[in-house]
Formats: C-alpha cells, sequence, structure tokens
C-alpha cells in the first residue's frame, strides 16, 4: 500500500487517480497507523507554505512521518509538498519547514516573466542519476507541468536532481536518500508524469 498523506492540502484525488490508473494500491490517508502499514509515502500539497505546515503539524503525523522515513521508507513530495521538506520560505516568514533538507525556498526571481511559473516546461536531468532515478526511461528534457511561485534553494546542491528555465534556474526536483520530490506535478504530467509516478511505485 502506498499512503497519500491528507492534511487538508493537496490535489488528493487526482494524485490518488494516477496511482490507481498505475494499478498502484494507494489509499488518501490521515491516520498514523495506515502510514506504518504502508510501503511508500506521498506527501502533496497546494497552497501556501506556511499553511501546509500549519495543517500538517495540527494532524499529528509529523513525528510517524519522520520514523518511517528514518527507518527508510521512500517518499515522494509533490508541489508544496517538496518545499516543506525544506527549513522555511520566504512565502511564510518564520514558519519552520519540516528541515528533512536543508535550505530554504525562494520567490522565482523573473523579472520580465509572469509569476507564477504556470503551465508546461522541459526539465534538464542532473547527471549522474540518484540509485531511485524518478526520470528512468524519459531522456534528458521531458516536458512536465508547473504551478508555482516559489522554488527550493537547497544548501547542498547535490540533491538537485533535475531544474527548469524559467527567468533563472529553477530547482525542479530533489532527492536525499529515499527521499524524493518534485515541484512540478507528475499527475497533470500526461505520460511523462505517469512515467515518473511509476518509476516510484516499482522502485525496490
Amino acid at each position: 500500500m502506498i499512503a497519500i498523506i491528507d492534511y487538508g492540502v493537496g490535489n488528493l484525488f487526482s494524485v490518488e487517480k494516477a496511482f490507481h490508473y498505475l494499478g498502484a494500491d494507494a489509499v488518501i490517508t490521515s491516520d498514523a497507523e495506515n502510514i506504518k502499514r504502508a510501503e511508500k509515502i506521498v506527501l502533496p500539497g497546494v497552497g501556501a507554505f506556511g499553511d501546509c505546515m500549519k495543517n500538517l503539524e495540527a494532524t499529528g503525523l509529523i513525528p510517524t512521518m519522520k520514523e518511517e522515513l528514518a527507518n527508510g521508507k521512500k517518499l515522494l513530495g509533490i508541489c508544496v509538498g517538496l518545499q516543506i521538506l525544506f527549513d522555511g520560505s520566504e512565502e511564510s516568514p518564520g514558519a519552520k519547514g519540516l528541515g528533512l533538507i536543508h535550505g530554504m525556498v525562494r520567490r522565482i526571481n523573473a523579472p520580465k516573466l509572469k509569476v507564477p511559473h504556470m503551465g508546461w516546461n522541459s526539465l534538464k536531468i542532473k547527471e549522474p542519476r540518484q540509485s531511485l532515478d524518478l526520470f528512468a526511461g524519459l531522456g534528458d528534457t521531458p516536458f512536465v507541468y508547473f504551478v508555482h511561485s516559489y522554488h527550493a534553494v537547497p544548501d547542498d546542491k547535490s540533491v538537485i536532481t533535475s531544474t527548469t528555465e524559467y527567468g533563472e534556474t529553477l530547482t525542479a526536483s530533489v532527492a536525499l536518500g529515499n527521499i524524493q520530490a518534485t515541484q512540478f506535478h507528475p499527475e497533470k504530467s500526461g505520460d511523462v508524469g505517469l512515467s515518473i509516478i511509476k518509476n516510484f511505485v516499482e522502485a525496490a
């Protein structure tokens, strides 16, 4: 079973639908016992960084999540689900993130372009690829769907697994150990997105 964490934010049903389309046993849940039983965890998120953290804290699930991750369980963060893995965000000064990956989330600096960055854009996959390669079989510049005004700036740039260009070079995905996360929405990214989710589902 794959646990899709329900904390009142995120495009939960679209995410669940994508997993079900691939034949995966995915469940939307806010139950700590389900997260403990699950083989993998998905952390979606939309909206403001501070609101997402406030809602997640209110569920009481953070200690369970961190314990399961410490035990090696794989996690896929999506959109703001990527951002809250970091220490904090310019969007919500004073709100602390999960601190699982060190760094800050910064506003996109694209003075000649419209922010939010919304729509399809190509990825530049970083080499060498991770042992859990979300982009396996996709080539070097697949197109995916973004909706965001902020992006993560990790302290350790080696955790960045792909970037995209929009006024500046933006972090499109990160990985650290058993944690993988995408700033873009794989569940809205057509066949490419389904391939990314399939790679996560099938990862040993």
